[in-house]
């Protein structure tokens, strides 16, 4: 039997396919014959990357320079050695369409020196850190002439797009709004109250929540697009990390360790994205944060209509996830 569910307040579906849904196995997320000796992001290779923008090292905040890299740190942030963006970017060439400069930044976050370190062994200290190193490159970002919106997430194994095995994340600020943004922000203009409020409401106590602490709720969506994907959502109304306390980023990032853990248990090995939803600046946006894990590729019927099949009903999936089933 299978549904075809609407998203709880865009005009988009999906299709759960119930009649399908068998728990999916993975290829591994990592390349594990690739020798440390090689990975640029290791403690003790700093000299093999651009000079880093910002180091967090026991506390404080440093930069490298030219002739000397900082070690022994805890946290890199380095440009992207392949920069969608750059601030150097010449103008674009005139064309008689539309088309912006490609005017931006790309910074990669090396979130540990180990190369063996994953996200969900990561304790409260380091993913406290993990969490006010992102609130602060968006910041950082986000105040740069001429940027409108700084994207921010992170690609887990090789099919999710990751290139290196060594943990780390990523940001793009960009000079417009994406159209996933501004639609959805078209969209809550005319509702009457927040949306994703409502669904913290609708969504809390309900059998698709699988974890919720002292300011989040996370959830295996309704509208689901791919199996196992999870939203993760403040419970009170909060629009962009710039307001989060250290108490709140630590909550999102036990959220995090949480979903990712249960995920890699579940399936292991199991290539993921996650992506932070947010928008400074406009009080009418509710932050949000959404795990895809990748365990099928978009083929004709969801490029040629939007229409993700989905064979894992996310109820199902939150049964998994918590070993209720």
């Amino acid at each position: 039997m299978s549904e075809i569910r609407k998203h709880y307040f865009l005009d988009r579906h999906c299709i759960i396919a119930t009649g399908r849904a068998k728990r999916p196995s993975a290829p591994k997320a990592c390349n594990d014959d690739v020798p440390l000796s090689t990975c640029v992001f290791c403690s003790g290779h700093e000299e093999q990357t651009p000079p880093a923008t910002a180091v967090y090292k026991e506390g404080q905040v440093m930069k490298d320079t030219d002739g000397q890299r900082v070690t022994g740190w805890d946290v890199r942030c380095i440009p992207n050695l392949y920069p969608a963006l750059s601030p150097d970017a010449p103008q674009a060439a005139a064309s008689g369409f539309e088309v912006v400069r490609g005017y931006g930044f790309h910074e990669v976050i090396v979130e540990h020196p180990a190369h063996d370190s994953r996200l969900h062994l990561f304790s409260d200290e380091q993913i406290l850190l993990l969490m006010q190193v992102y609130r602060d490159r968006v910041m950082h970002y986000r105040s740069q002439e001429g940027i409108r919106y700084v994207s921010l997430f992170k690609n887990w194994g090789k099919k999710a797009g990751a290139s290196l095995d060594h943990t780390h994340s990523q940001l793009i600020a960009l000079p417009i709004i994406p159209s996933e943004i501004s639609g959805e922000l078209q969209a809550i203009r005319h509702l009457a109250r927040c949306p994703y409020c409502n669904i913290v409401e609708r969504e809390r106590g309900s059998k698709r929540q699988i974890y919720e602490n002292s300011h989040f709720i996370v959830i295996a969506p309704y509208c689901s697009g791919v199996p196992y994907e999870l939203w993760i959502l403040p419970s009170q109304h909060v629009h962009h990390l710039s307001g989060f306390t250290d108490e709140m980023l630590l909550s999102l990032g036990r959220c995090l360790r949480f979903a990712v853990s249960r995920l890699e248990t579940t399936i292991p090995e199991l290539a993921y994205n996650y992506m932070f939803f947010q928008i400074e600046g406009n009080p009418d946006y509710h932050f949000n944060a959404r795990i895809q894990p990748v365990t099928s590729i978009a083929a004709g019927f969801e490029k040629n209509t939007g229409i993700y099949i989905n064979s894992m009903p996310p109820e199902i999936a939150a049964d998994h996830l918590l070993d209720r089933a």
